[in-house]
């Protein structure tokens, strides 16, 4: 049987008169696997805006002989139980690769769900910390599940209505537990709702113009090509590598990540809202929206795919009316071209094209003036934020 652990610790939370203390265990077993995944079900179980995450996704994720992650860093999941009770969970990760490109020292938490109460959350960010500690890393900075290429940061403002496709979703008591344990503001992050009607469409106007002119430097757009998929996701990783290397605690994606990612986004990928830009042939910039899956996931109970779930999930994609707006860049010698602009006006073109009722444009840093001027230069309109955590330890 395949194991998790990388710690053998059981961590007893003091707790006066002891009845109820706190019992945190390192999660090593596939049941134990199974128990981490599905505790968010019951602890949201009366929540209409929580949307469970596939469980078959999930499990990939947190196993070291299916995602690519773990050939070069780790993680450890735990479990926190009162009497035989589970309330709450955590990961701490060792993410070597961000470390060596950063040349930081930092280790993350992620995956943090708990019940309302200190004691619990303590205790799991007590246990977190030592599983670090004992690695040498000096600070925790979270949540961040593996890294930011992944899903990362706390919902703080915005608890109307569910999280997009691969955004997070928690109830507002989780910003307190965090401060709580001593972690204060690493940095917030914006997410932009753009609903069509009340849009300045500038970049849609003035796209063909620019668009003229920039092919006369042989530079021009086009839809990704499914059929040389393999040889399309090269490009973009390229791109993705370069473009973003100067952002808040960017890694590199190894090629297998990079590809078991892209694996993933084909199955929900529509390739009219994939745009790379190209000069020569040469890919220089993309843009990349992805239907909003969130308004299936929803409706499948605790992330099964069976027996029924599959069957919504097939015929329910039809019908999602929203996208995200996951990522848009362009290499640095091409910016200030108007690249970025035309590929917004095509990503507008092709939403209206397919009534596409809202998008959500995030996540964006609350410290990026140029990308948050864009915004709310197309009437977008901030609606929620995210924070991201720190701690010395």
């Amino acid at each position: 049987m395949e194991t998790l652990q990388t710690s053998q610790q059981t961590v007893h939370a003091p707790v006066s008169g002891g009845v109820s203390a706190v019992t945190v265990i390192p999660v090593t077993t596939k049941k134990q696997l199974a128990q981490f995944i599905d505790f968010p079900h019951d602890l949201y179980k009366d929540d209409k805006n929580y949307v469970p995450e596939l469980f078959i996704a999930q499990r990939d994720l947190l196993s070291p002989s299916k995602h690519p992650f773990y050939e070069h860093s780790s993680l450890q999941a735990f479990l926190a139980f009162k009497g035989n009770k589970i309330v709450g969970r955590i990961a701490a990760i060792d993410n070597k690769n961000h470390n060596a490109f950063n040349k930081k020292n930092d280790g993350f938490f992620g995956f943090f769900e708990s019940i309302n109460d200190i004691e619990v959350s303590q205790a799991l960010f007590q246990t977190a910390t030592t599983w670090l500690k004992e690695r040498k890393l000096s600070t925790m900075i979270g949540p961040v599940n593996f890294s930011t290429n992944e899903t990362c940061g706390l919902l703080i403002e915005g608890f109307d209505g569910p999280p997009v496709v691969m955004m997070p979703y928690n109830p507002p008591y989780y910003s307190k537990l965090i401060e709580q344990a001593g972690l204060t503001e690493n940095v917030s992050l914006l997410a932009y709702k753009i609903i069509p009607q009340y849009m300045n469409d500038r970049p849609y106007r003035i796209m063909e113009v620019l668009q003229e002119r920039l092919a006369r430097r042989n530079i021009t757009f086009r839809k990704v090509n499914l059929k040389k998929f393999d040889e399309e996701v090269k490009k973009i990783q390229a791109i993705y590598n370069s473009a973003w290397d100067k952002n808040l605690g960017f890694v590199p994606m190894t090629d297998k990540e990079f590809e078991y990612l892209a694996k993933d986004l084909k199955m929900i990928l529509d390739p009219e809202f994939c745009i790379i830009a190209e000069e020569n042939g040469k890919a220089i910039g993309f843009a990349l929206a992805i239907p909003d899956l969130n308004q299936i996931l929803i409706k499948i109970k605790r992330g099964r795919l069976l027996p029924t779930g599959i069957f919504k999930l097939l015929l329910g994609k039809k019908k999602i009316n929203a996208v995200r707006v996951l990522t848009l860049g362009v290499l640095e010698p091409y910016r200030k071209l108007g690249i970025d602009g035309c590929l917004y006006g095509e990503l507008m073109k092709t939403g209206r094209a397919k009534n596409v009722a809202y998008g959500e444009g995030s996540w964006i840093l609350e410290t990026n003036e140029l990308m948050n001027a864009a915004m709310l230069g197309i009437n977008a309109d901030s609606y929620r934020k995210y924070r991201i955590y720190e701690k010395e330890i």
